[in-house]
């Protein structure tokens, strides 16, 4: 496949939202049922977010978050099936990376269910120390921190 024509975009603004809930639905098993208001949260809290065109069509996305620094994750990384195997991913991944707001970063994680050798081949190691996670529900009502408990006994 010629990919001379592809173009990569750092502009949140260039976002077809309809088209990126459509490549997640394609593409990307973890991301099926994710609602657009949802979406535009996402982004607005990522950079770099990149996003790969074929003229006005959307074939790729993914997004990260760092403090510049120390820790950064790249999230929701996603070509769509009939652009994969021409080396998209890579250069998608690559250009998160080199972003200003990652390449200074200590470690960057990810966390891919099936494509360990894909990120492997990019540099990436499996690393089973540090991985655990959360499943934050919605709190309805506040909880209050022992600190916030003390404030509201003193009248604060």
């Amino acid at each position: 496949m010629d990919c001379r024509h592809i173009q990569f975009c750092d502009r949140k603004s260039k976002i077809d939202y309809h088209q990126l809930q459509s490549l997640f639905g394609l593409g990307a098993f973890w991301a099926k049922e994710r609602k657009i208001d949802e979406l535009k949260i996402a982004i607005a809290n990522s950079e770099p977010v990149i996003s790969v065109w074929d003229g006005e069509q959307l074939i790729g996305f993914s997004r990260a978050t760092s403090d510049g620094i120390y820790r950064g994750t790249i999230w929701d990384v996603v070509i769509h099936p009939d652009y994969r195997g021409v080396g998209l991913g890579r250069k998608l991944v690559e250009t998160v990376l080199s972003h200003p707001r990652m390449n200074r970063v200590e470690r960057v994680y990810l966390m891919t269910t099936h494509q360990q050798s894909f990120y492997e081949r990019i540099g990436f190691e499996t690393n089973s120390t540090t991985t655990m996670v959360l499943h934050n529900q919605p709190i309805h009502r506040s909880m209050p921190t022992p600190a916030l408990q003390a404030q509201e006994s003193l009248g604060a």
